[in-house]
């Protein structure tokens, strides 16, 4: 049995010659001059000398040429649960998919994983009622958006035309809470070579083995037929039952037998958060301050640790900060925001951490989802919009408690969750830890603090700058809004989305007075 529709996978932009570029370089490490891929291949003494040169560095771990060649992919039919589970999971990667946000979903694209006929058949029925769930909620917090809508920008209701497809990417942002994760995205997905043998080293795990093993040996494929050599060394996948998560938890495979006790000692850890600050580097400003001096050379006497901070992080003295390439990791002293360090407890729905984890530089510690899905009672976060609207929330709690009976069904039928679980909802909660420094939490913030920014991350990052912002005052006050940036850069106009501006004067107002519903 197969996924049905089989996912779909083709190699379109790639380096030429990858496997000959990965010895040359290789050997100019050790060469007078830059040794080319032609020399590798030049005759048969030098294809011998680079076949003994690959299988050494292969096998000693010297896998940094391995990088060189890269490979762009375009994926077709592949779940949001695969995306999450694996191919978003991991920090070397570059993808642009299509969003959920911003393109209305066709009833009749989702993944259907391999199962008997009877779990295909709750299967389908399921995803059926979401995807009807999903175009009633559209209609039912149409009128709610466009009042939001319009109460940010009065003046636009005389052209209700022109921007009714603006209300609608609204609609769509909040309804995509009841959509399966087995629903489809389309996407370029580009990795480096030595990435895509790690793929296929360890694509038999959790949460999605099956469609993980068949897209990974697409990939394979389609550089093998490229260059026959460039896979010279690689090594078998590990099966799952010798994944390391595997042993330590095949006790609890399938649908785990719980009584909740992890989820209500998580949920109560977090108190009225979804993100919680948990840890941080007592003294990262400190450091911060003395690593900028450092950067200067000059002693305390001549710079404290407020202006050595307010040096960094205040955007009229630090224009890097409003600048749209992000030139903080190539500026000496932007890159003392390395040191202080702040770690998170989140609870976050699955769609919105599917956003969160493409901040790749704060990384979290996902989880199995099995071990946090239980059949015993539905599990989710919805949208302030939604919460709001009694239809609404009530179409969505019926919805949910019937999905988590078919997900029970399905498990017990199939004897494991991993197809079950391709029924969850956008809405099923992430519960993990995730770490970062200030350097790439400060990006993400700001980034994210935009009321732009989808609303469950822009909540969260709201709650995690206070949190901050409270323990270490040092910093208060420098992470906000790009617009906010902006503005102290002295670089106009404030809002750099153009005609996306969001419509609210952000950068006037305090972190405390930040709020929206849509």
């Amino acid at each position: 049995m197969s996924f049905d529709p089989d996912p779909d996978v083709v190699l379109c932009n790639t380096f030429k010659d990858p496997y000959n570029t990965i010895v040359a370089a290789a050997r100019t490490c050790y060469s007078a001059k830059v040794v080319t891929p032609g020399d590798v291949d030049r005759d048969d003494k030098s294809r011998a000398m680079r076949d003994r040169i690959y299988d050494s560095i292969y096998q000693a771990g010297h896998h940094t040429t391995i990088q060189h060649p890269t490979f762009q992919f375009i994926l077709r039919r592949v779940s949001r649960q695969f995306l999450w589970s694996f191919l978003h999971a991991h920090p070397y990667y570059n993808s642009e998919q299509v969003s959920q946000r911003y393109v209305e979903v066709k009833p009749q694209n989702f993944a259907t994983p391999p199962m008997s006929d009877a779990s295909r058949e709750i299967f389908r029925a399921a995803v059926k009622e979401m995807m009807g769930a999903y175009f009633t909620l559209m209609e039912l917090l149409g009128p709610d958006v466009e009042r939001e809508y319009y109460a940010i920008y009065p003046a636009r209701k005389r052209e209700k035309e022109k921007w009714a497809s603006a209300i609608h990417k609204r609609v769509m942002e909040a309804a995509r809470y009841v959509l399966p994760v087995a629903t489809h995205a389309h996407l370029y997905h580009t990795v480096s070579g030595i990435t895509l043998h790690r793929y296929h080293r360890l694509c038999r795990q959790f949460d999605t083995p099956a469609e993980t093993r068949i897209v990974v040996e697409k990939m394979v494929a389609e550089v093998r037929a490229l260059d026959p050599l460039f896979f010279r060394a690689l090594e078998d996948p590990i099966p799952l039952e010798e994944t390391l998560e595997y042993g330590l938890f095949e006790k609890s495979l399938g649908l785990p037998k719980t009584d909740g006790a992890f989820l209500r000692e998580f949920d109560a850890g977090l108190g009225p958060y979804r993100s919680k600050l948990v840890d941080w580097k007592a003294n990262g400003p400190a450091v911060m301050a003395q690593s900028v001096r450092s950067v200067l050379g000059l002693p305390r006497e001549r710079m404290e640790d407020r202006e050595a901070i307010g040096l960094v992080l205040d955007p009229a003295k630090n224009p890097y900060l409003s600048e749209p390439l992000v030139l903080t990791e190539m500026s000496k002293l932007s890159r003392a925001m390395h040191h202080p360090h702040f770690t998170f407890r989140k609870k976050l729905s699955h769609t919105a951490d599917s956003q969160d984890q493409r901040h790749r530089m704060v990384p979290g510690t996902r989880p199995i989802l099995a071990a946090q899905i239980g059949s015993e009672r539905p599990d989710y976060i919805l949208p302030p919009i939604v919460e709001g609207n009694g239809p609404a929330r009530e179409r969505a709690e019926t919805l949910f408690t019937r999905v988590w009976e078919a997900i029970g069904r399905i498990a017990e039928l199939e004897g494991n969750s991993e197809a079950a679980h391709y029924l969850l909802p956008n809405a099923v909660p992430v519960r993990f830890e995730e770490s970062g420094d200030l350097l790439n939490l400060h990006h993400k913030w700001t980034t994210r603090l935009c009321y732009l920014a989808q609303e469950e991350i822009w909540r969260c990052c709201r709650e995690e700058v206070e949190q901050v912002e409270k323990v270490q005052p040092e910093f208060a006050g420098f992470l906000r809004a790009p617009c906010t940036l902006r503005k102290g850069a002295g670089k106009s106009p404030y809002c750099p989305e153009g005609p996306r501006y969001c419509g609210v004067r952000v950068w006037e107002l305090p972190l405390d007075r930040y709020a929206r519903t849509i």
